[in-house]
């Protein structure tokens, strides 16, 4: 595609109509090896785990993307070799979780999802979530807003909930417990909980299902970008814990800061935020 500097409406749906036919691809060569016995589970530097699915995902978008916009960088989790310099020079690119929540897909529960998002100058302004186990897939930019595409095949607009459910109904990680969150949720008070993985969280919000969703432990940039583009596309915010806008590329770490995602925010969400060290001090940030 011969796109230029400025993004119109309809450029900007040709790319994400593109990246969800892309992601759908990913999807499928992710339950291939979903439905095998072996998934080839290894353990990363950061102890994190790695299976063949996520690097079957990362082969399918880096080289569909690539294709798609040659003179676009992608930065995938399961990318190698890109230092700091060259990356803080990028102005527009690509940024990749090929399978977010592989805890998730190593427990069989479905809840991982493909993320493909579209940072520009900091800020994501295109994101993919899809899913591979039920074929949802979740899609919003900033010109068109945000989209679910369920079981009947058909795309439909989704926004957050305004105002906020009373109480509030807020969604926490299936498989990363945090200390800052339950201090949190005692600030806050009253609420109703609900648990899910991945990238599926900021979509609960997107899709008016939940209000909130405080992440006060760490995350990489990969892990965020595209929910972060629907949520905000539906209406919503996903803001750093002083409301500052969680931006991209910025940093020297690839680490996020702890941030939160609002459906509803008139509210000051900031306000329930407990004091203390977080994982960034250590980092200088």
């Amino acid at each position: 595609m011969n796109i230029p500097k400025t993004l119109s409406k309809d450029e900007i749906r040709q790319l994400r109509l593109a990246c969800v036919a892309i992601a759908d691809t990913a999807g499928l060569a992710i339950l291939k090896i979903y439905d095998e016995d072996d998934l080839g589970i290894v353990t990363k530097s950061d102890d994190s785990p790695l299976t063949r699915a996520d690097l079957a995902s990362h082969n399918v978008i880096v080289a569909a993307l690539e294709k798609l916009t040659p003179d676009w960088p992608v930065l995938s989790e399961e990318s190698t070799g890109i230092d700091t310099a060259t990356r803080r020079q990028w102005q527009r690119y690509w940024l990749v979780d090929p399978l977010d929540g592989t805890k998730e897909f190593i427990k069989r529960n479905g809840e991982f999802t493909v993320n493909i998002a579209l940072i520009d100058k900091g800020r994501p302004i295109l994101g993919i979530v899809q899913v591979p186990v039920t074929n949802y897939c979740y899609s919003g930019s900033v010109l068109e807003g945000a989209f679910l595409r369920s079981l009947d095949a058909e795309e439909k607009s989704i926004q957050v909930r305004l105002p906020p459910a009373s109480p509030p109904i807020v969604v926490g990680s299936r498989s990363h417990a945090s200390p800052r969150v339950t201090a949190y949720l005692e600030n806050l008070g009253s609420h109703a909980l609900t648990s899910m993985g991945s990238s599926l969280k900021f979509c609960l919000v997107a899709s008016g299902q939940a209000d909130l969703y405080p992440r006060l432990g760490p995350t990489m940039e990969w892990d965020t970008g595209a929910a972060q583009a629907i949520v905000e596309a539906a209406g919503g915010k996903v803001v750093r814990t002083d409301n500052t806008p969680l931006d991209y590329n910025q940093r020297e770490t690839l680490l996020n800061p702890e941030f939160l995602v609002l459906g509803d925010s008139t509210v000051n969400w900031s306000a329930f935020v407990p004091t203390g060290s977080t994982h960034m001090d250590s980092l200088g940030e």
